[in-house]
């Protein structure tokens, strides 16, 4: 006969462990999005406080990372390797707001966030002063140079030691920051006071102070650094800047003064070709570098903001803030393609190959 216990046992031994193995917790399965080898493109979203990723050959959001409040501008280092993107905690305050009503600004919230592409995280925060809103990196990647809003400074930053080491008085309410294509000069608009300073990065101060209309916002150097455009949103119109004179050229009109506001202007690889947004205007415009007149128009969407190119030239994209997408614009038939949605408040994009 068959020994009795060892059958209870052995039975009650096989239960238990069915038992056991029935309490594993099941793990979903994780959604993975198939990628290509196309570049990819980082926007941030200044309300929702995060950055859209995506892969501009399949257009699909790869990810969305949580960075922090307010992330505006964004640049990558001269590697590739890092994104950097200016977080403030500073209330948003859209024109015509009266800044006495609105919350008193969140300085443990201002910062630069350090982003590693290859992890495909935030690692860290560094120190920026007050309200950081835009930067420049410069040639060799060791030093950011920021555009301090509530403080009217702009403050350069040593990446390596994650800390300011100079910060200078100019303008009220400085915005854009371009270092000239030599490295030597850096850029700084107003946008309250209609100038731009002209920072020695090496000597740590303003060399001089010029006016260059209402409201500049962004400049773009040509690439011998002898010409800069520069918007002025509330005339209108971009303005070319005599780099070595620093003076003025006769501008090149956009659009009617209030309604066309020019906002980003960045140049084409070879420089022959100007792109300007113009958020409520809802275009984009393409001049002519030769001549310095307006070619064609595309309407992106609603108050388009910043834009990039595709490192072919082939394709523009462009941030609509309140419609919370992006545009793809081919350039060859000067046509929207497609939208994509991403976080609130899209502000900056930047593309970068793999």
């Amino acid at each position: 006969m068959p020994n009795i216990k060892f059958i209870i046992l052995s039975t009650a031994l096989a239960l238990m462990s069915l038992g056991c193995t029935s309490k594993k917790p099941v793990q979903p399965a994780q959604e993975q999005v198939a990628e290509s080898s196309a570049p990819r493109l980082y926007i941030t979203n200044e309300v929702s406080g995060d950055m859209t990723i995506i892969d501009s050959g399949t257009f699909k959001v790869i990810a969305t990372i949580p960075l922090g409040k307010r992330p505006r501008g964004i640049h990558a280092s001269p590697d590739h390797k890092t994104i950097y993107v200016a977080l403030s905690g500073s209330p948003i305050a859209g024109p015509g707001v009266d800044e006495s009503t609105l919350p008193p600004a969140d300085h443990s919230a201002d910062g630069i966030g350090v982003f590693d592409v290859a992890q495909n995280k935030l690692i860290k925060i560094i120190s920026a002063g007050n309200d950081p809103e835009n930067f420049d990196v410069s040639k060799d990647g060791k030093q950011l140079y920021i555009s301090n809003e509530d403080d009217s400074e702009v403050s350069i930053v040593d990446v390596a030691a994650g800390k300011v080491v100079k910060s200078l008085k100019m303008g009220a309410q400085p915005e854009g920051v371009q270092v000239t294509p030599d490295g030597k000069q850096v850029y700084i608009t107003s946008e309250e006071d209609g100038n731009i300073s002209v920072l020695d990065p090496t000597a740590e101060k303003i060399l001089i102070t010029f006016k260059v209309g209402h409201r500049p916002r962004n400049v773009a150097f040509m690439p011998n650094g002898l010409r800069a455009y520069v918007n002025a949103e509330n005339d209108g119109n971009v303005v070319i800047i005599d780099t070595v004179k620093h003076k003025m050229l006769p501008p090149i009109s956009i659009g009617k003064p209030g309604i066309v506001k020019p906002m980003d202007v960045i140049l084409s690889p070879n420089a022959t070709r100007l792109y300007v947004s113009t958020g409520r205007g809802h275009l984009v415009f393409t001049v002519d570098t030769a001549t310095n007149k307006v070619l064609s128009s595309v309407e992106v969407g609603a108050r388009p903001w910043g834009i990039a190119l595709s490192p072919d030239a082939k394709t523009l994209y462009s941030a609509n803030g309140p419609s919370n997408d992006i545009s793809v614009v081919d350039l060859a038939t000067n046509s929207v393609t497609k939208k994509i949605k991403v976080g609130t408040g899209p502000w900056g994009v930047i593309v970068l190959e793999r």
